[in-house]
């Protein structure tokens, strides 16, 4: 790959020069929106040094490789603020009412994410226990997160409960679980009511969530029931109504239908009696992973929710509830980027080159799940002109495994640093222990430092869990230096 087009698809040019930390630095990416960092290729701070070589958020990636190793996921900080200011600020220029964005920490979380998020005044959603602890202690106000999920158990309610989390009813078991759970306690339990809205989008099969053949969300025949059943529960208090439509969408029409259909259920709950105060559209926003994709600017798609909502709810009379929204994706995603050590090389004349590189599919299970492509280039040489059309193979036992199919690339030699962009969202969070494979370190980038965010997970880690009964265990275990436990409760 020579270099990454510009938004506009253009290929970078004369670039203004700038300072930081003693380096002169020259943007990479000509036209890059700096108030939309969703239709970057790159983070915005991705900058290029006096040596040719790739910089981002001051820091120069071959550095970030040979201090923290390989693989090695990292964050733009700027990137990040910047995009969450997009969405706070457009939500308070285009909605006449009251507002908050909710990060959908299912893209990424961390203790780091919860609190940068936190500190640009943002919410956060999460599905389960383990997202929910990691916004507490990330600083997230409770009253700020809402707990989603189609299966929740009595442990994440509980937990939910506890901290005056609002729940995102998505069921009749949630209904059950807390009527059971919520009784006594001093306040009702706030509450959303998550419907699916049969709205399809142009996404893949796995991310659609707003049509009728959905596991999430009350079936819309069941919305009217579930609403008169709650406005009988004196433990709860329905503060809204939750809906999303999908994951990564170009499209702006699907949510000015989206807010027509909330605005009924809205109109509904509340001649139950219900306050219904909150209107959820969750999220969906989409990101440029490669040239050719173009999403809505962030600016674009808040206008035209918020302008949609407000109209639905004017056209029947309602006063404005609270728009929240979630987005996850486009808050993260471009943010991050990941960095690969090339190692051994195939190749199969008149087909096929292969490089393969130290991770794969244990640190992004996106392309073999949903043949998700992205923009890749050679941290010390992203201007070199493209030699050959290399396939990225993981290092992993899965002929599947391959991170880009057929990539321009320059001649690298073993040993080289690749980084691919866009890798901020559902990488980390998606990632697994295939073939017993450490997880990767997370750095966060600003201003020149970086912070070690998420430690490397280390080989001997992977066997703490593990539990050998005495009647498997041998002679040999001793000399390995493994332990045969007596019973469950122990671990190595």
């Amino acid at each position: 790959m020579t270099s990454a087009p510009d938004s506009t698809g253009t290929l970078p040019s004369d670039r203004e020069a700038v300072a930081l930390g003693g380096l002169s630095l020259k943007p990479f990416e000509a036209g890059r929106e700096l108030e939309s960092p969703n239709r970057n290729l790159t983070p915005i701070t991705t900058s290029i040094d006096a040596d040719g070589h790739l910089v981002v958020g001051g820091c120069q990636l071959e550095d970030l490789a040979r201090t923290y190793g390989t693989p090695l996921y990292v964050l733009d900080e700027a990137t990040l603020r910047a995009t969450c200011r997009a969405y706070r600020q457009a939500l308070e220029r285009f909605y006449p009412g009251p507002s908050l964005a909710l990060y959908a920490s299912k893209a990424n979380s961390s203790l780091a994410l919860s609190a940068l998020v936190a500190s640009e005044g943002l919410g956060l959603d999460a599905v389960s226990a383990g997202e929910l602890l990691t916004a507490l202690h990330g600083g997230v106000p409770p009253e700020r997160i809402v707990l989603h999920g189609n299966n929740k158990s009595d442990e994440e309610l509980s937990l939910a409960l506890d901290n005056g989390v609002t729940v995102v009813v998505d069921n009749w078991l949630d209904v059950e679980i807390l009527s059971r759970l919520a009784p006594g306690r001093q306040a009702p339990v706030r509450l959303l009511v998550r419907f699916t809205p049969g709205i399809e989008c142009h996404t893949h099969e796995y991310i659609r969530t707003g049509h009728l053949d959905s596991k999430f969300g009350f079936d819309p025949d069941q919305l009217e029931p579930v609403l008169r059943h709650l406005a009988g529960c004196s433990w709860a208090c329905l503060d809204g109504l939750h809906a999303h439509i999908g994951s990564q969408i170009f499209e702006l029409d699907p949510h000015r239908d989206l807010a027509a259909v909330m605005a009924d259920a809205l109109a509904l709950a509340r001649s139950l009696g219900h306050p219904c105060s909150d209107l959820n559209v969750g999220g969906g926003l989409g990101i440029r992973y490669v040239a050719s994709d173009d999403p809505p600017t962030i600016e674009a798609w808040v206008r035209t929710v918020a302008e949609a909502v407000a109209t639905a709810c004017h056209d029947r009379g309602l006063s404005l509830p609270r728009l929240l929204c979630e987005p996850g994706r486009s808050l993260v995603a471009t943010a991050g980027l990941t960095l690969y050590t090339l190692g051994s090389r195939k190749e199969i004349p008149g087909i096929r080159t292969y490089v393969s590189v130290d991770g794969g599919m244990s640190d992004n299970p996106r392309p073999i799940t949903y043949q998700s492509r992205y923009t890749a280039l050679l941290a010390a040489q992203p201007l070199a002109e493209s030699v050959a059309s290399i396939t990225v193979a993981g290092k992993h036992c899965e002929s599947g495994d391959v991170l880009l199919h057929d990539v321009a690339l320059p001649e690298a030699a073993t040993g080289a640093v690749l980084a691919v962009f866009a890798t901020g969202a559902y990488n980390a969070s998606m990632g697994s222990n295939y073939n017993r494979i450490p997880r990767p370190a997370t750095v966060l980038l600003q201003d020149g430092e970086a912070d070690l965010v998420q430690r490397r997970e280390q080989p001997e880690e992977l066997l703490r869990y593990d539990v050998l009964p005495v009647r498997l265990g041998s002679l040999h275990s001793k000399e390995l230096g493994m332990v045969a436990v007596e019973s469950d409760e122990q671990i190595l």
